[in-house]
């Protein structure tokens, strides 16, 4: 079975962030989409998307699928996916968030350069380190 949190690549990339000294909240369920990673003061959540089940590479991937087993159903269940990102991903920012998404390969291959595109964006935002914040529970303000 396909794991839904805290695969491989989630955990490098949260670890990188944490040595980086970002703090955030993981599997946020109250926001659409559950988000892998939230930094809730600076706005951001990010996503990490498997290749297959969110679609990378999709006319490759659904020429392959339609020719394999069960390839209604498949195609099917990837273009739902796909959807439902698009939709949360449209609410989240109707909402004010900052949504990135990136794909697991791009994650397992530059687990450091997704990291600083994220801290990036999240000091762009007003996130704070851990260095800068003045107590708490530790998640980003």
């Amino acid at each position: 079975m396909s794991r839904k949190t805290d695969t491989a690549c989630e955990v490098a990339l949260r670890s990188a962030l944490w040595r980086a000294g970002l703090r955030f909240r993981k599997n946020v369920p109250t926001l659409p989409g559950k988000p892998d990673i939230v930094f809730p003061g600076a706005g951001v959540v990010v996503f990490v998307d498997g290749d297959f089940w969110h679609g990378r590479n999709w006319e490759a991937r659904r020429e392959r699928l339609a020719k394999g087993s069960n390839p209604g159903y498949w195609v099917s269940k990837i273009d739902h996916n796909m959807e439902r990102d698009r939709r949360n991903t449209e609410t989240l920012e109707a909402n004010g968030w900052k949504v990135l998404r990136f794909w697991e390969t791009t994650i397992r291959k530059e687990t450091n350069v997704v990291a600083e595109a994220i801290i990036e964006v999240v000091r762009e935002r007003g996130g704070r380190s851990k260095d800068q914040q003045s107590g708490g529970m530790g998640v980003a303000s």
